[in-house]
């Protein structure tokens, strides 16, 4: 097995670091106190992403993007994982793979604006009552003629505020299952200002300051048969064809931001005095520093091999699964870390460490809860045996 880097990956890294380090870090503070992303900052830097070639790089170079594989692609998210959720989410955007899902004709709509930086998407599964169990949503879909009506709320829908247009997953009918009704579930595009479909604002948040959440509702919204996405009733073939890969997202940005969190602890360790002598050599603290260096080692040959087998067409969802789990739990044990080795300087916002705290809480919810890996993992450990 090769751990190595090419060249071109190596040249990846060192660019999507330097724009992160001198295009976000600077504009972190404000956007952590205010919790607002300025869309005069953001319109700022998305030119500047652009430039560089960083916005839309993990779409196919066929229809605009970078092109890059799994594992390079993973390289990169870490590396803007480092700064600021909001910032590198929006300013540097990633438009939603499901999109290439979409017909030549919605991939010229929404796909290719979204590349070129002139349109956000975002979008809506989860509901007030369907979470982690997105068959119970009750938001519905039913078909009248040639259109459909859509009514009902979904919320925690990310940066839906700035979207041009969501993609959308509703109930569209039932059918028989071993397990007994089911419910079929279909994709649409809902664009902003469409009639019945409004935008309310969500609820704030502890983590990811500056990137917000919405609540959407559809009041006979009414949408004409060319707004499916996918096949109709095949809303969860399209979602899982198309956004499998995002749970390894999330483990990339985990890394990033754990090896910043380390970073600054080892710092301090080496420089702060006490009782005569650097507090890095007490075992009190060096010992934490070794657990974190480890763990981290751990979660970041976890999402890279799985990015590894994504590319090789042999990752399992138990793969992934285990990735995010990982990665997820452990950025919350090097974050907390982190503030226990610079004790009080730890909480202050004069440091990173706080946000990288705080944030670290939600990646253990979204994307599919630790308990929802778990379950997943061990189903696959079980099925073979009848499990």
């Amino acid at each position: 097995m090769d751990f190595g880097l090419s060249e071109e990956q190596k040249l990846i890294v060192e660019t999507t670091r330097a724009f992160v380090e001198n295009e976000l870090y600077p504009h972190e503070r404000e956007v952590e106190r205010t919790g607002v992303l300025r869309r005069e900052l953001i319109e700022e830097i998305k030119a500047k992403a652009i430039e560089a070639g960083l916005y839309a790089a993990n779409m196919p170079t066929e229809v605009g993007g970078a092109g890059l594989d799994t594992v390079t692609w993973l390289l990169y998210e870490k590396e803007l994982g480092r700064a600021n959720y909001a910032l590198h989410w929006t300013c540097v955007a990633r438009p939603s793979n499901i999109l290439l899902a979409g017909t030549p004709e919605q991939r010229k709509k929404y796909l290719y604006p979204c590349i070129r930086g002139e349109k956000w998407d975002c979008l809506a599964m989860t509901e007030p009552g369907a979470g982690s169990d997105l068959r119970g949503m009750k938001a519905t879909a039913v078909q009248d003629g040639d259109d459909w009506v859509l009514n009902g709320t979904k919320h925690f829908i990310s940066h839906a505020d700035l979207a041009d247009f969501a993609i959308v997953f509703m109930a569209s009918g039932e059918e028989e299952s071993s397990r007994g009704k089911r419910k079929k579930i279909t994709a649409f595009f809902v664009d902003k200002g469409t009639k019945g479909f409004t935008v309310r604002d969500g609820y704030r948040n502890v983590s990811h300051r500056g990137y917000t959440n919405a609540i959407l509702e559809f009041d006979d919204c009414r949408l004409p048969g060319a707004q499916v996405l996918g096949e109709v009733h095949k809303g969860f073939d399209v979602a899982n064809s198309w956004l499998g890969a995002t749970r390894l997202q999330v483990g990339a940005t985990c890394l990033g931001r754990a090896e910043r969190a380390l970073g600054h602890a080892v710092e301090y360790a080496a420089q702060r005095q006490q009782f005569g002598q650097q507090i890095g050599k007490f075992q009190g603290v060096s010992f934490k520093l070794a657990d974190m260096a480890t763990e981290l080692k751990a979660a970041d040959l976890m999402v890279f091999e799985a990015g590894w087998k994504y590319d090789q067409g042999t990752v399992t969802d138990q793969d992934m699964a285990m990735a995010k789990l990982k990665a997820t739990e452990m950025l919350a044990f090097v974050a907390d870390e982190a503030i226990q080795i610079h004790g009080g300087m730890g909480l202050m916002d004069d440091l990173p460490l706080e946000r990288i705290w705080r944030d670290a809480r939600v990646e253990r919810i979204w994307e599919g809860t630790s308990e929802i890996q778990r379950h997943i993992i061990s189903r696959a450990l079980l099925r073979p045996f009848g499990g």
